[in-house]
């Protein structure tokens, strides 16, 4: 590694150290135990889980777990995405060392959306119909409601549309890649590991 380059890192280094600690130090002050924005975020965290413990689909489980996972991981992302840009950040965290979006990302919209696609599959309705009418009731209901009580907070101007895309990009990239470890689940087509064994 280079003399400048790993000066360059040096300096990144410190700049998060430094960023870590005035997130502490936030935290300490504003989204502590005290305060009852943390015990809605709890909340906000705990419920859904145990909602979902309670109402999922035991039979189908695995399938609702890995398109669940799938949620997590891509609404992480959108969301990493809107507050490493600046476009929005969420004023309350569990924990300092927690990224401050877990309670949506986690278990929040994992969970609503893990609930609808089971309603889909099990009453054999239309996905793409009911998933649009979660993203928008999310955008343009849930989001307004958090920026009105502090618990989410645009940087700028308020972009609404912007977290629908969000939504919607997450749900139907989730449901095609579920789809596709199904169809590959049900297939030995492509597959060099199927065919070595036959050997």
């Amino acid at each position: 590694m280079e003399k400048g380059q790993l000066e360059i890192i040096e300096k990144i280094l410190k700049a998060e150290i430094e960023q870590n600690t005035r997130l502490m130090n936030y935290w300490q002050e504003f989204s502590n135990f005290s305060n009852w924005q943390f015990w809605v975020v709890l909340a906000m965290f705990v419920l859904p889980l145990i909602v979902l413990i309670l109402f999922i689909d035991r039979k189908k489980v695995f399938h609702l777990g890995f398109y669940g996972y799938s949620v997590h991981v891509f609404f992480t992302y959108t969301d990493v995405i809107g507050t490493e840009r600046g476009i929005w950040i969420y004023p309350y965290k569990l924990l300092p060392l927690l990224p401050s979006s877990i309670t949506l990302d986690a278990s929040f919209v994992p969970v609503a959306y893990i609930l609808l696609y089971q309603y889909t599959l099990n009453r054999k309705k239309n996905y793409y119909f009911w998933m649009l009418l979660l993203c928008i009731t999310f955008a343009f209901f849930l989001k307004p409601l958090m920026v009105g009580i502090g618990l989410f907070h645009f940087h700028d101007k308020e972009n609404f549309l912007l977290l629908f895309v969000g939504y919607v990009f997450v749900a139907l990239i989730s449901k095609w890649l579920t789809d596709f470890f199904i169809f590959l689940s049900k297939t030995t087509k492509w597959s060099l590991y199927n065919k070595n064994i036959d050997r």
